[in-house]
């Protein structure tokens, strides 16, 4: 998601923690005795339960004189703040199911959904140590650290799919990732704020962001496409006159244009973050203006190991999740591309996908277009290319040559979605659209059946 709206974005999807509803607990529950020095914690009962268990803000026990009392009080009052970050976090309980689940081998279809719905909660605990994180970095460096961990759980996924030779899944979850920030989260932004914001009957209204912003990404989308179609058209020529050195070709032509696009997300942070920062500020000069500045829940080096142990419980569900495809392919006959285009992109962004959603219902689009078009912007620039560079690296022969109609399908969302916004404005009707052309390809591929979509993949690596 981009770098410079993320602390507001995060403040909309952090209701439990800053909103009135802990403050309200805590006034209307009475006082709370939290120690007398003797290593002891007075609760009143009843008030004191709740505040121990949900107020956010409060924990019993936090001065108490005792360094163990102390620490125990601490301890439950970080882990209470993670929990209580965002509503999809209920599902954590699923985690060390998910776990157990791959360790004693199941059934690979309770595997992959248990630990699919596992990895849900664990992105947006990710997320919200990062932000904690970057709160006490300053503007500057936590942007970049936002900007480097936005995506951390496609990462991380892709790697462990990159490592197990899926080069179909790594593939076909990066474009998923993208598609369905430009037309699934986009549409859905487009569509609920501009039917709650349509205006009346006959004078109808439309929401505005800023289009210097959008057309500007827009752009490096539209060389992001190029980047996938250029591969794709050296393959066809280099397969129709039968050379038998069109693969290494179309190795090197990867990897070479791989560096070449992780040097231009550096200098895009660069532009964004330093020279023309400017041009950034109007997606937070609407949401800060009577807000005070958001504080840190916890310090960086519990919000440190808070990441730390979040990013180990991923990689452990991704295992078993990844690690699970082969067979949930071979019973349900799904192909391995519609897992990695439609399933997996949930995994990563479900929170975020709400956060954007909510944010423009609130007509504060410049936040929503920067949790779509932002997070586009990483996949497309730094994410991709960088497992390029790890395949180079682990001996995966991972390239920008996709499938011919995986291709088609991202270049005509890009096309779409920059006519969409270049104008600066959304309405409903847009949003439909772009919606409608997210479910034609998910039917696309649904519909492909695995052993012809699989078949091409492998004639074409």
């Amino acid at each position: 998601m981009s770098s410079k709206s993320n602390h507001s974005v995060t403040d909309e999807t952090s209701p439990l923690i800053n909103g009135g509803a802990s403050s309200a607990l805590h006034d209307t529950l009475g006082h709370v005795h939290n120690g007398n020095g003797n290593g002891h914690i007075s609760l009143s009962r009843g008030s004191s339960t709740m505040t121990f268990l949900f107020d956010s803000k409060n924990t019993p026990g936090l001065d108490n004189q005792n360094f163990a009392v102390r620490n125990l009080a601490y301890s439950w009052h970080i882990t209470k703040v993670t929990l209580l970050s965002n509503y999809v976090n209920f599902l954590l309980f699923m985690v060390p199911i998910g776990i157990v689940a791959g360790k004693l081998g199941w059934n690979s279809t309770a595997v992959f959904t248990i630990n699919f719905f596992a990895i849900i909660p664990l992105a947006a605990v990710l997320s919200f140590a990062t932000e904690e994180i970057s709160l006490k970095l300053g503007e500057t460096m936590g942007g970049l650290l936002n900007a480097t961990f936005g995506n951390a759980v496609e990462l991380i996924v892709s790697i462990v799919a990159l490592r197990d030779k899926q080069i179909e899944v790594v593939q076909a979850s990066m474009l998923g990732s993208i598609l369905s920030n430009l037309l699934l989260v986009m549409g859905m932004c487009f569509l609920f704020g501009g039917m709650i914001h349509r205006g009346e009957s006959g004078s109808g209204t439309e929401q505005v962001f800023s289009s210097a912003t959008a057309q500007t990404t827009c752009s490096l989308m539209t060389l992001s496409s190029a980047s996938l179609i250029i591969p794709a058209a050296l393959y066809a020529v280099l397969d129709q006159s039968g050379s038998k050195e069109k693969n290494q070709s179309i190795l090197t032509l990867s990897r070479g244009t791989a560096i070449i696009l992780l040097l231009l997300y550096v200098l895009y942070l660069v532009f964004q973050l330093r020279t023309h920062s400017n041009l950034f500020d109007a997606e937070n000069q609407n949401a800060s203006e009577n807000e005070e500045p958001e504080e840190p829940t916890m310090g960086p080096v519990a919000a440190g190991a808070v990441l730390v142990v979040t990013t180990i419980l991923v990689a452990i569900c991704a295992d078993y999740l990844v690690g699970s495809i082969d067979d949930l392919v071979e019973s349900s006959g799904i192909s391995k591309a519609f897992i990695g285009l439609i399933l997996i992109p949930i995994v990563g962004n479900a929170a975020e996908h709400v956060t954007a959603v909510v944010v423009a219902i609130r007509d504060k689009m410049d936040l929503a277009m920067g949790v779509a078009i932002g997070s586009s912007i990483q996949i497309a620039l730094l994410v991709t290319p960088f497992l390029v560079i790890v395949g180079w690296i682990i001996g995966s022969e991972m390239t920008l040559h996709f499938e011919t109609f995986q291709t088609v399908a991202f270049s005509v969302s890009v096309l779409v979605v920059t006519y969409t916004v270049q104008d600066g404005k959304s309405n409903y009707l847009e949003g439909a659209m772009l919606l409608a052309l997210y479910i034609i390809i998910a039917l696309a591929f649904y519909a492909t059946p695995a052993d012809v979509m699989d078949s091409k993949f492998a004639g074409a690596h």
